[in-house]
């Protein structure tokens, strides 16, 4: 009976302390793992003496301590992994491994991320509005087309770098497009001309009146190139189309000298006039357009002789024959309106 009480009260001893060793490796454990439920000691059936329990294994003691007895091993294996000890084969009983922290990943990184993704997703109200053929912006194509057409070109002008004389003109041109920027034409021009200031004043101070010669008539063969195209807008409302366009010819014209005295008679010269210019085009409608350009009329002219009297080049003859020549510019300002020929025109795509 001694030996049963020794065994039970042994028994009841070691049931205790693994009870204790069992609440505190649950308080020691991270939460959502439970520890492993101990399945309780089988009794013995009555009339028979119970087996002796199998110890649990004991830890290694602590370091200067004696006592070997009353302490439970909860994991042996842990102290095996790298990282839970200083490095030798001992492993403090009261330490509980937590398990390595995870260096992948940074907390400070994360939460940058989930701010950066957090700003970039905005949140707003969906307006629907309703469309127009006005929010459609298209590249139109050319309101105007000259390939095969006929331009009819009235035309006034003056004279700009003459302050002794100043000549009008009335004429018109003839042009066909062979293509839509290269044309040839024909123009005619009709003078008349006044006398400005300074041919006066120049007669009263010198006593002696200015030599000029008068414009009558003048004609050429012209050659129009297209290179500028473009439109512009008028008060962000209606678009206006125009184009730029040079012109050179080569034609005749007739000079007539102006006599300081009356009393003399003048003559003509027949004079060869090439020209160049350039011209800007707008567009009003499919087939009338206006224009406008600087034209320079390049000739050599010659002028009544100086020294011309009574006794010398008294007649028209003599005095062409000993005439003064010079190089002579004649810058006019032009301004036309045209009208095109057939009205009408079509475009034309490849398929």
């Amino acid at each position: 009976m001694k030996i049963l009480r020794m065994l039970a009260h042994r028994r009841s001893t070691l049931f205790i302390v693994a009870l204790a060793a069992m609440a505190g490796t649950a308080l020691a454990q991270p939460k959502g793992r439970k520890p492993p439920a101990k399945k309780p000691p089988a009794k013995a059936p009555a009339g028979k003496t119970p087996p002796t329990p199998t110890p649990a294994p004991t830890p290694a003691p602590a370091k200067g301590s004696g006592n070997d007895g009353g302490e439970i091993e909860m994991d042996s294996d842990d102290s095996k992994k790298p990282g839970t000890g200083t490095g030798s084969s001992d492993v403090n009983p009261d330490e509980i491994d937590m398990g390595e922290p995870d260096k992948t990943s940074d907390l400070n990184a994360d939460l940058n991320t989930a701010d950066q993704n957090a700003g970039t997703v905005k949140v707003t109200e969906v307006k629907k509005t309703p469309l127009s053929w006005q929010d459609i912006v298209v590249v139109i194509r050319k309101p105007f087309l000259k390939v095969r057409r006929t331009e009819l070109l009235p035309f006034v002008g003056t004279t700009m770098n003459d302050n002794m004389i100043r000549h009008y003109t009335i004429g018109g041109e003839l042009a066909y497009y062979l293509t839509d920027v290269l044309a040839v034409g024909v123009e005619g021009i009709a003078y008349a001309h006044s006398f400005r200031e300074p041919f006066d004043l120049v007669a009263r101070q010198a006593r002696r009146l200015p030599t000029i010669n008068e414009y009558n008539w003048s004609a050429a063969l012209n050659f129009h190139y297209v290179p500028v195209y473009g439109k512009f807008a008028i008060l962000d409302h209606s678009l206006v189309t125009w184009e730029a366009l040079f012109t050179a010819g080569i034609g005749a014209g007739q000079s007539q000298v102006v006599p300081r005295d009356t009393k003399f008679p003048g003559f003509t010269n027949l004079l060869i006039m090439p020209n160049v210019g350039a011209s800007m085009r707008f567009f009003l409608s499919k087939w009338i357009t206006v224009s406008l350009g600087i034209r320079d009329y390049i000739f050599y002219d010659h002028f009544e002789p100086k020294n011309r009297s009574e006794t010398m080049y008294a007649t028209a003859s003599t005095a062409k024959d000993h005439a003064d020549g010079s190089l002579i510019n004649n810058v006019m300002f032009q301004i036309g309106v045209s009208f095109w020929l057939p009205t009408t025109f079509e475009y034309t795509t490849f398929r």
